[in-house]
């Protein structure tokens, strides 16, 4: 059989495709395993790791675009895909899994601090909640906690029980979350001085030492930035996916970069699930059909395609959103709400990317 073109001609039309994890062709980066010609065709053999699964899809389209208008667009084309194991060492003990009831993990993080991290969290949490499902919310900023307020939880003061010889924590649950802070465990008017380690081993106590029981999702309010406390909560955990949470300015948009390249990071290898642009324009109430941009416009969209990755929500500035959040009351309690309708469309979001049956 002569089909009129060689293994190495489809192996370069298939470097015309970009992973948008690195920015190289996908041959490349490894994700073309083999190439093979037969009578029947083509046959692309793809190698995808737990990160790059969620751009499977785009990929096999990209696939047969390329081969079609290089190669051949009558011919057939059939991929197979191979799912690569992430290392043993990047696995927590098969003896020992943490909070092995939970189904779904998430991580909710910023690349810089301001931009209304907390909040997302909270209104997912409880609108997830909302969905009936079981939700368990840890409060991993540890240097600056924001729950406790979020919630109406600031005079909460957790208890114990002895499991055996394990002093297990009980979480405070309010709105249907169940929810351990830092700021549980701290004066609020003083700062929490401590070094990584020991921030890392508080963690590791709330996920270990917490009644958490049998969960659908458990958030993990996340500091700004990349610390000890990502690689505990990345190293340790098996992770559903992150979301990052970010604003239209441009020095907030740099940081979302950052975010992405950790989590994509070879020995990290966690999805995103997609980025939340938090203060997408100003609406003042009196005016609730206006918008105002003064952050910049859509920054985080372009983003969001350059890195083939899901822009989930965009969320306005709006007065209430903050008040609602100082009073303890996130504003998806009143999904009947503009603001409280945000919050539960990035809840429906979520859940249906994670394929939750109850």
């Amino acid at each position: 059989m002569n089909p009129g073109f060689t293994k190495e001609d489809v192996m370069n039309a298939l470097k015309l495709i970009t992973n948008p994890q690195n920015q190289k062709d996908i041959v490349t980066s490894g994700l073309v395993d083999d190439v093979k010609i037969d009578d029947e065709g083509i046959h692309v053999a793809l190698k995808i790791s737990h990160s790059t699964r969620p751009l499977l899809s785009s990929l096999r389209k990209a696939v047969h675009q390329v081969i079609a208008a290089d190669i051949n667009p009558e011919i057939n084309v059939e991929i197979t895909v191979t799912d690569i194991q992430p290392s043993q060492a990047k696995k927590p003990e098969e003896q020992h899994i943490p909070l092995a009831n939970v189904k779904n993990i998430i991580a909710v993080a910023s690349g810089k601090g301001g931009v209304g991290k907390s909040t997302v969290t909270a209104n997912l949490a409880i609108g997830l909640a909302k969905l009936g499902y079981s939700v368990g919310l840890i409060d991993a900023d540890v240097f600056g906690p924001s729950m406790p307020k979020m919630f109406g939880l600031e005079d909460y003061k957790p208890e114990a029980y002895k499991d055996g010889d394990k002093d297990m924590i009980i979480p405070a649950k309010k709105y249907g979350v169940k929810v351990l802070s830092m700021g549980f465990f701290i004066d609020p008017e003083n700062p929490a001085i401590w070094r990584g380690p020991m921030a890392s081993n508080f963690l590791n106590q709330i996920i270990n030492d917490g009644d958490w029981g049998a969960l659908d999702y458990l958030l993990f309010d996340l500091p700004p930035g990349t610390s000890d406390i990502h690689l505990t909560v990345v190293q340790t955990l098996r992770l559903r996916g992150a979301i990052i949470v970010s604003t239209p300015q441009q020095v907030a948009i740099a940081d979302v970069v950052k975010g992405i390249n950790m989590f994509r990071n070879d020995k990290i290898d966690v999805p995103i699930l997609g980025i939340v642009e938090n203060m997408a324009w100003f609406t003042p109430a009196e005016l609730p059909n206006n918008k105002y941009y003064i952050f910049g416009k859509e920054g985080n969209k372009a983003i969001a395609e350059k890195y083939n990755i899901e822009l989930l929500e965009q969320i306005p500035l709006v007065q209430s959103i903050c008040e609602n959040g100082d009073n303890g009351t996130p504003s998806v309690l009143k999904d009947d709400s503009p603001q409280g309708k945000y919050f539960m469309d990035l809840a429906k979001k979520i859940a249906d990317k994670c394929e939750i049956t109850l």
